[in-house]
């Protein structure tokens, strides 16, 4: 599936990579909470060139090369487990607002809490 960004994030690439679809994408350059920067091309993701010249190309070659894709496949799933724990992802969201809280001056915290912003 093809994922493009535009003023923004791609927001399908979450999706996609949530399936059993491979992302088809030029190099991303937006980075959210999804940390697209440690996206590596061809391991999480296929890698077209910014113009489109070699989308048949990478698209023939996925669809020849059964290996790639169920490599693709397999680091996508892992790399979205990431973000399914809710617990994980109910503190992280404490802790974005702890700091936006302690560095607009809005609240004291223990130095242990603000360590854990490093």
């Amino acid at each position: 599936m093809i994922s493009l960004e535009g003023w923004d994030v791609a927001t399908n690439l979450k999706w996609i990579m949530s399936s059993n679809s491979i992302a088809i994408t030029p190099r991303l350059k937006y980075e959210t909470w999804f940390m697209e920067g440690k996206l590596i091309p061809n391991e999480h993701f296929l890698l077209i060139q910014d113009d489109f010249s070699d989308i048949l190309d990478v698209m023939d070659n996925a669809l020849t090369n059964d290996k790639l894709v169920k490599n693709i496949i397999k680091n996508q799933n892992e790399y979205i487990q990431q973000f399914l724990n809710p617990n994980i992802e109910e503190l992280l969201g404490i802790l974005v607002l702890a700091k936006y809280f302690y560095y607009s001056n809005q609240v004291k915290l223990d130095n242990f809490v603000i360590e854990l912003f490093d």
